[in-house]
């Protein structure tokens, strides 16, 4: 049980000073002191001590660290982990821009709900709320290193969330067949075969760059995913579970890898789509360099002002990733069930599939016979 004591000292100057101490046992039985200027103060944070050790979640400020030195833990262990490069860096971005300039100097002990709700309303008048909502994440993934650590007994950002409406979420931009005919007809024929894969299999860009050609069957018609190559061009594995896939492939598409494979370059990884000296490609290359150039030549562009002699300045209509959308909307026009898609598109639940693509899940004429049928079976 907590007792509340005044304590009255001189200090060193000589002045009268006084202080109410609360001193109680923590949930493993150690004595623990801490001192209020008020009164009032100290009653209100002892009643909530004693109900965090009823539930074994209370941590003394002694055993605490701050959300700055939890952060550096948290980053330190996907690094010992072998987490990707990419990632790794997005951690220590997230947590360097966005993290402890705003709450980085509080002790997790200290941390409250209404701290952390406060927290999300500072990120949204100064931030996107896409980058609130990550930087939110981060710092529950943060507080739940620190728990599992034993430094804090309770993620109290756990259930602290961005909410974005569905009208803010962005549209998935997918070409049009007119769009991938043109992106096709002008793409050089060292590019094609790369631009078909990814229209007719929605590989993932990452993984096509770490696609090789034992993992292309020619015979039996299909393509297997057991590897991708991160930005900074390291092969590793997919990203999840369910990146690790197998996926049909057209009689087309397989005639065209037929007569790429004679002339595509020869490196020590046997990738199936390399650069031009048998290596893993470059990303940034493939978009600027190679993708987005296409698409101004097949005029899938559009114009956004023009240079100093008055000439248009055009722009790419779309990134990498539009592909693998228009393979999951030609899929979907076909009427693939919908667990076959998550599966294809290697989704790891078929919660994202639905967030992604359900607004393509229509079927005018089949929802009329369901209502037809209903309707004949209830009013019978």
């Amino acid at each position: 049980m907590a007792t509340i004591r005044k304590r009255s000292w001189t200090s060193p100057k000589g002045e009268e000073k006084s202080a109410w101490l609360v001193s109680y046992h923590d949930q493993t039985g150690k004595r623990r002191f801490k001192q209020f200027a008020r009164k009032k103060d100290a009653e209100v944070w002892s009643t909530q001590a004693a109900w965090e050790v009823s539930k074994g979640v209370h941590t003394a400020d002694s055993q605490s660290v701050s959300v700055e030195a939890a952060a550096k833990l948290w980053i330190g262990k996907a690094r010992a982990e072998g987490r990707e490069r990419g990632t790794v860096e997005q951690y220590e971005q997230l947590a360097r821009l966005h993290v402890v300039p705003l709450i980085g100097s509080e002790r997790l002990s200290r941390l409250s709900r209404p701290m952390v709700e406060a927290y999300r309303d500072q990120l949204l008048e100064m931030r996107s709320k896409a980058m609130a909502g990550k930087a939110l994440q981060a710092l529950s993934s943060i507080l739940m290193e620190a728990q599992r650590r034993g430094l804090v007994a309770q993620n109290v950002a756990r259930d602290v969330k961005v909410v974005r409406s569905s009208r803010e979420k962005p549209k998935i931009a997918i070409p049009s067949r007119d769009e991938l005919k043109a992106i096709l007809r002008a793409a050089s024929d060292d590019m094609r075969p790369l631009l078909l894969t990814a229209i007719l299999t929605a590989l993932r860009s990452s993984e096509l760059r770490g696609l090789r050609w034992d993992d292309v069957d020619l015979k039996l018609g299909t393509i297997t995913v057991s590897q991708r190559a991160d930005k900074y061009k390291v092969i590793g594995p997919p990203k999840s579970e369910a990146g690790y896939r197998t996926i049909p492939i057209a009689p087309s598409l397989m005639q065209a890898l037929r007569e790429w494979k004679l002339r595509c370059p020869i490196g020590p990884e046997n990738l199936a789509f390399p650069n031009s000296q048998g290596g893993v490609q470059d990303y940034g290359h493939l978009l600027r360099r190679k993708f987005a150039p296409i698409q101004i030549l097949a005029e899938v562009c559009d114009q956004i002002g023009v240079d100093d002699n008055g000439q248009p300045k055009l722009k790419s209509r779309y990134g990498f990733h539009a592909l693998r959308h228009a393979a999951a909307s030609a899929w979907i026009k076909q009427r693939i069930d919908l667990k076959r898609l998550q599966v294809w598109m290697g989704h790891s639940s078929i919660q994202i599939t639905l967030d992604t693509y359900g607004h393509l899940l229509t079927d005018p004429s089949g929802d009329a016979a369901i209502i037809a049928a209903a309707q004949s079976d209830l009013m019978q």
